[in-house]
């Protein structure tokens, strides 16, 4: 039962990622704080370090690699991270082994998030956010 569950949740996830992927392929948010989905920026008024990045995924949905780089360049990196991701864990399921995190793995996700944090207070203080 619990292999039965796991190739669900993981076949859940990838049609989750399609229907990510279609919606962003016929919509972008339009840009402004007005119009923000963000509810970081809805309740606080200011940008979050992933202000820009719904836009960025919905130009990589449709091949606009320039306008996704100019609203946020570490999409390209989240993205292909999660696809990684992804099929690591359905290699996983494949071979009925769990879902193991590596040792090294909370190191990796400190340093994701102190590089997404300095992207952008390097964006705040260079004026460069996308809104």
């Amino acid at each position: 039962m619990r292999r039965r569950s796991s190739f669900g949740l993981w076949v859940l996830a990838g049609l989750l990622a399609v229907g990510g992927f279609l919606l962003f392929r016929t919509w972008v948010p339009a840009p402004g704080a007005q119009n923000t989905v963000c509810l970081i920026r809805r309740l606080s008024g200011l940008p979050c370090p992933g202000c820009g990045m719904t836009r960025a995924f919905a130009h990589l949905a449709k091949g606009e690699w320039a306008t996704a780089a100019s609203d946020h360049l570490l999409a390209f990196g989240i993205t292909a991270e999660l696809g990684c991701a992804w099929l690591l864990w359905g290699a996983a399921v494949a071979r009925r082994r769990p879902v193991r995190m590596p040792p090294w793995f909370e190191r990796a996700v400190l340093a994701h998030l102190a590089v997404l944090v300095a992207f952008w207070l390097g964006r705040v203080s260079t004026g460069t956010l996308p809104w």
